[in-house]
């Protein structure tokens, strides 16, 4: 008996329990839009605003990252320990600076090399050129001996056996000028050879000093000294031009709404500010996972935006009704946002908690936000004052 009595006690509690929740004594404070707090009879407001309704520009937002509009990256051409780096990202360089310096001991070593095997080949090739010179000159005195005894052997002067040594003679002094000759042909390759060489080393040490190609500014920075550097290994990060563009993807079901050439809003949000941009590139290929395109929209220059901040991109996307209040006649209590609002009765006033939408102000509205909830767009507003 003690038990079952126990049972409905419980039983009731939570009946108690639920009822005081359908009730909203639970609720936390939550208040709705539209709800309204005590009102005021006196209040003196600094002047008087209407809610409207009007048919505002609905709005695509395509988020997006403010790039440079050209990026650069720099490369070791060559592999060396770095000695200095010269520059921080947020440094303007000029065509021809010196950013970079890597160890060029071992680069100086190989062009000292390529000049001594240059000397060799330039050596040897003289000593061809000399070698040639004496057997045209045997050659030329072998050639006329040999016509010499040929003339005077058909006039039975001399003996066969004359005619023969000169024939021999001349045959040899032939094979060692051609053979002279081939030899100055492949000392003058070995020149240009070592030539090559040479111009390869004195090149590399030239990469020992990394400097910029063109006017920039530093934007990252990947390397200290004491690192190692080496091709294909980014070192910094130029960007060259003065001005900076929003990357944005654009839904497939949007992106046939804009062109080439349109002036369209943009809001960078670290900024609070709207700009408007042009577009200047839609690239043709969606992303097949996401189903979106990538626009890129050029920035004017605006102080305070830097490559990296979040923006978003608007495409206007037509017409729709709203209600619409100066954002000045909106009071923070809390996290909640009221409007006082002049009423018809002795009241006078009363506070009505709102929801607001888009901030028209961003959007070209002026200094209007959209009210969501909580006014009908026919009412009388107050704009400071306190209450």
């Amino acid at each position: 008996m003690k038990r079952k009595c126990i049972m409905i006690g419980l039983l009731g509690a939570g009946v108690a329990v639920l009822i005081l929740f359908l009730m909203g004594a639970f609720s936390g404070g939550k208040v709705d839009p539209g709800r309204i707090s005590p009102v005021r009879a006196a209040f003196d407001p600094e002047r008087l605003v209407a809610a409207k309704r009007v048919n505002a520009t609905q709005w695509y937002e395509a988020v997006g990252t403010v790039r440079p509009f050209t990026e650069t990256k720099i490369e070791a051409r060559v592999s060396g320990r770095v000695e200095r780096v010269l520059v921080r990202p947020g440094d303007k360089v000029k065509k021809g600076d010196l950013l970079i310096v890597l160890d060029n001991r071992e680069l100086k070593s190989r062009l000292e090399q390529a000049r001594r095997g240059m000397e060799s080949a330039e050596a040897a090739r003289e000593q061809a050129r000399q070698t040639i010179d004496a057997a045209k000159a045997a050659f030329a005195n072998s050639e006329s001996t040999y016509k010499r005894i040929k003339t005077l052997f058909s006039e039975k002067a001399v003996a066969e056996q004359a005619l023969d040594q000169a024939e021999a003679d001349y045959l040899q002094t032939k094979a060692a000028l051609a053979r002279a000759r081939n030899g100055l042909a492949r000392a003058e390759a070995l020149v240009e050879q070592a030539r090559n060489a040479e111009e390869e080393a004195r090149i590399n040490l030239g990469y020992a000093s990394i400097m910029a190609t063109e006017d920039a500014e530093v934007a990252r920075r990947m390397v200290e000294p004491g690192d190692m550097a080496f091709p294909n290994k980014p070192l910094l990060d130029l960007q060259t031009g003065e001005s900076l563009r929003l990357e944005a993807s654009v839904r497939e079901g949007v992106i046939g709404r804009i062109k080439r050439g349109d002036a369209l809003p943009v809001l960078i949000t670290a900024l609070g500010e709207r700009t408007e941009g042009t577009v200047d590139e839609i690239v043709p290929s969606g992303d097949p996972t996401t189903r979106t395109f990538l626009v890129k929209v050029t920035l004017p220059a605006s102080p305070g935006l830097y490559p990296g901040m979040f923006g978003r991109l608007l495409i206007p996307l037509g017409q729709k009704p709203a209600v619409v209040v100066e954002r000045d006649a909106l009071r923070q209590v809390g996290q909640l946002t009221t409007v006082v609002v002049k009423t018809n009765g002795p009241e006078g006033w009363r506070a009505v908690y709102v929801r607001t939408g888009e901030d028209e102000s961003l959007r070209g509205g002026g200094s209007l936000v959209e009210i969501l909830a909580g006014l009908d767009g026919n009412e009388t507003v107050a704009v400071g004052g306190v209450f």
